[in-house]
């Protein structure tokens, strides 16, 4: 190869390393610009907020104060009704469980032949002592005549007047004998002590009763009461007179009033017993289990919907919303609630604002941006079903 032919080798290699050359550092500029450009935008370009919320501020109002408790109802006071005579027989029975009974009512009846005999000889017994009392009286008479003239000795005298005494003493013996008779006679009607209703009976025609054994049991007036279960520092706060609600197994309501407030505390258990009056209601049965509430007042209480308070691992939260549209997970204490809000009791201010629904969505810090709510939709009245003429 000639001098001249190298020399035109190295020229062309040398003007491809410089095309070369160029070709990197333009592609290397642009690169450089883009990588600016976006730096750029990224600074200049606002975050995006996570939701669109609406917000609501907490609202104080005045709200009922209630106590809830547990309890069983039972009867007011439950009449045992039992046989007053032993060894006679029962001949009829003429209630039943569930029966409504009136004071003085005949519920049974026991055999009175019996005693009905024994009566009628007392009487005659007493007919025969007041015929030997006439005759002892008029000898006692004849005898304190002639008692000053010496006819008759004083020691028949004496005996005339022991014979009219005795035979007094006889005659008022078997009237008393004849009350005891009659009494006798009456308790062989076992009767109703008091208006109410039949709840148990243990009577059965053909038996022989004994003495003091239970025929029936009887509900006083039909008046049965709630048992109400509370804690001894609950017990404190209800009084005679107060209003509770009461919810029987049915799903039925009752109100009643506080009668009695139990004086002791159980030892093992620590809770006492509010004696509630119910109403007369055929849904309420002795025995029954049922829940109520205790009416003590009003107090003034800051509310939330409930859709704004979050409950996480056990806590009530809510998103309070910043001025920079950031919100903060804040946690409060919740008490009452009733239909679809709930009462704050700690840890929100009252002019704070708050997530109103969607809390579930957000995390701590979130941009949110905030959005009027809708109005609610009118309501429309239902147009009159059409009629068909034929």
């Amino acid at each position: 190869m000639t001098g001249s032919n190298k020399k035109s080798l190295w020229a062309a290699g040398a003007g491809a390393l410089a095309v070369l050359a160029l070709a990197v550092g333009t592609l290397t500029q642009a690169a450089d610009e883009k990588k600016a450009d976006k730096k750029a935008e990224g600074k200049d370009a606002a975050p995006k907020p996570a939701l669109s919320v609406t917000v609501v501020a907490p609202q104080t109002g005045e709200w009922a104060q209630r106590l809830a408790a547990n309890g069983n109802i039972a009867a007011w006071q439950e009449a045992v009704v039992g046989a007053e005579v032993g060894g006679l027989r029962l001949t009829e029975v003429l209630v039943n469980v569930g029966d409504t009974v009136r004071k003085g009512q005949v519920l049974a009846r026991l055999q009175s032949e019996t005693t009905a005999a024994e009566v009628a000889q007392t009487r005659a017994g007493i007919a025969e002592a007041e015929a030997m009392l006439a005759e002892a009286q008029a000898n006692a008479e004849r005898a304190r005549q002639l008692q000053p003239t010496g006819a008759i000795s004083a020691q028949q005298i004496q005996q005339y007047l022991t014979a009219e005494q005795t035979a007094r003493a006889r005659v008022q013996a078997l009237k008393a004998k004849l009350k005891a008779d009659e009494l006798r006679l009456g308790q062989t009607r076992v009767l109703a002590p008091d208006d109410g209703v039949i709840s148990a009976r243990g009577a059965t025609v053909g038996a022989v009763v004994q003495p003091g054994q239970d025929l029936f049991h009887l509900i006083r007036k039909q008046r049965l009461e709630w048992r109400a279960e509370v804690t001894a520092e609950q017990l404190a706060k209800l009084k005679p007179g107060m209003t509770a609600k009461v919810t029987l197994a049915g799903g039925e309501q009752v109100s009643g009033k506080v009668r009695m407030v139990a004086p002791t505390v159980d030892a093992t258990t620590r809770n006492g017993l509010v004696y509630v009056d119910l109403p007369v209601a055929p849904a309420a049965k002795a025995g029954m289990f049922a829940r109520g509430e205790f009416e003590l007042g009003s107090s003034k209480a800051l509310t939330l919907p409930q859709s704004a308070v979050l409950l996480r691992e056990g806590f009530s939260y809510v998103f309070r919303v910043g001025p920079d549209g950031k919100v903060a997970q804040t946690k409060v204490q919740v008490g009452r609630r009733v239909a679809d809000r709930v009462e704050i009791t700690g840890g929100l201010a009252p002019d704070a604002k708050v997530v109103a629904s969607g809390g579930s969505f957000l995390s701590d810090g979130d941009l949110v941006r905030v959005v009027q709510a809708a109005p609610a939709a009118p309501k429309v009245a239902a147009s009159p079903a059409a009629t068909t003429t034929k």
